[in-house]
């Protein structure tokens, strides 16, 4: 642990105030409380929302993982592992069940989360309604009015165009029957973990200065039509061609031997440990 900073590298003031805003997302499910983002040793818009969520909440006896789009050793994961652990001295693990405090960049684990962790999601864009309307006052007072028609909208051109919903990530959800919430560019396949998971899920953009919540066992609903249903990604008859697992999400890859499409799993110590369950080594 490096003493030339303070415990997890925040001043005790800056992290109260993180905390204010954090508990004020939670008391309000998918709400975005502005806050006052500090300045990092990362550049904003590589997970800094979601390292000051973490830095403000982690303890001595804390266990971390990080992870970036299913990855534990992509270098936005291992750097933001490396800063929190040099300024805090907590256990790092790669195990999703072991860990109290995970960080993740653009997923959410294919282990279900428990009531004792803590999720926090690194967030580019936390206004859902942005790619229709530029100006916050008038987002604010969409949100106030609950006046969402531009978000069914949105869904309703790309079913013109595409002949179906086109968001490959990113999917806005209805949180708490009240807010519409971007859930972070997570895929489509993780919307639905999202929904009365066991888990506190904590969403942080540093660089737009917003953190918002999902409370534990709360209901959040992926936004669809009564004739075009929410649809997640389907890997039907594929598999992963490490540990075989078929009922999680799949990266598509090109074998560079046979050149043929195969399957992997995105989420990679979830396919070690599944690996290791059947004695595989």
């Amino acid at each position: 642990m490096n003493t030339t900073y303070n415990f997890a590298f925040f001043d005790e003031g800056s992290k109260r105030e993180i905390r204010r805003a954090t508990l004020k997302a939670i008391a309000i499910p998918g709400y975005q409380v502005p806050f006052a983002s500090r300045e990092m040793p990362i550049g904003r818009g590589w997970g800094t929302g979601g390292l000051q969520l973490t830095l403000s909440l982690i303890g001595m006896k804390d266990v971390l993982k990080v992870i970036d789009q299913g990855s534990d050793e992509s270098v936005n994961a291992v750097n933001i592992k490396k800063l929190v652990s040099n300024t805090t001295g907590v256990e790092v693990t790669e195990h999703t069940s072991k860990a109290t405090l995970i960080q993740s960049r653009h997923r959410i684990p294919e282990v279900p989360l428990t009531k004792e962790q803590i999720l926090v999601l690194q967030v580019p864009l936390p206004e859902p309604l942005r790619y229709y309307e530029p100006s916050e006052t008038e987002t604010k007072k969409l949100h106030a009015e609950k006046e969402y028609s531009g978000a069914w909208l949105m869904l309703f051109e790309q079913i013109m165009k595409y002949g179906g919903m086109a968001t490959g990530a990113d999917h806005p959800v209805l949180v708490h029957d009240r807010y519409v919430m971007a859930p972070s560019p997570i895929p489509r396949f993780d919307n639905p973990k999202m929904n009365a998971n066991e888990a506190l899920i904590l969403l942080g953009a540093g660089r737009e200065k917003k953190v918002y919540a999902v409370p534990p066992y709360t209901k959040v609903v992926s936004l669809d039509f009564e004739d075009y249903l929410f649809q997640a990604e389907i890997f039907a008859d594929k598999h992963c061609r490490i540990c075989g697992q078929t009922d999680v999400f799949l990266d598509e890859l090109v074998d560079e031997l046979t050149d043929e499409t195969v399957y992997q799993c995105n989420d990679t110590s979830n396919c070690l440990e599944k690996l290791n369950s059947v004695g595989v080594k």
